[in-house]
């Protein structure tokens, strides 16, 4: 029998006018605290994005992404947080936030394999 893992994901939204609290789900971030895994799924569709509104600035959010990015996986270039450990990590980049980038609260699950487990919730969250 395979091992089952407890893990925990939030999905990223860009939330392009926070006073209006709509946002778009674009990415996901899965972490498992036994295997010290953490893993982030991105996808910035911008006609979905443009077409919601307007005025926001594609470039700009491809950037934070690709910090959240470099956070998740401790890039040396990610600054101080990410030379945290990957709970600490996970903890920061889930914390509540009003900013056009936010994720949503933490959601449990178990699985086999962290990878699939990852991808598959980027395919039925975001794509």
């Amino acid at each position: 029998m395979q091992d089952k893992y407890l893990y925990e994901y939030s999905v990223i939204r860009v939330v392009p006018l926070v006073e209006r609290e709509e946002f778009i789900n674009v990415g996901i971030i899965l972490f498992c605290k036994k295997e010290k895994f953490i893993k982030m799924y991105f996808e910035v569709n911008e006609k979905k994005l443009s077409f919601f509104c307007k005025d926001i600035d594609l470039e700009q959010i491809t950037l934070n992404l690709r910090s959240f990015e470099k956070i998740t996986n401790g890039d040396k270039d990610g600054g101080p947080i990410a030379e945290m450990d990957t709970a600490s990590r996970f903890r920061w980049l889930t914390a509540v936030k009003s900013s056009v980038i936010q994720t949503s609260r933490p959601h449990p699950g178990l699985c086999t394999d962290l990878e699939q487990t990852a991808k598959r919730l980027f395919e039925e969250l975001v794509l």
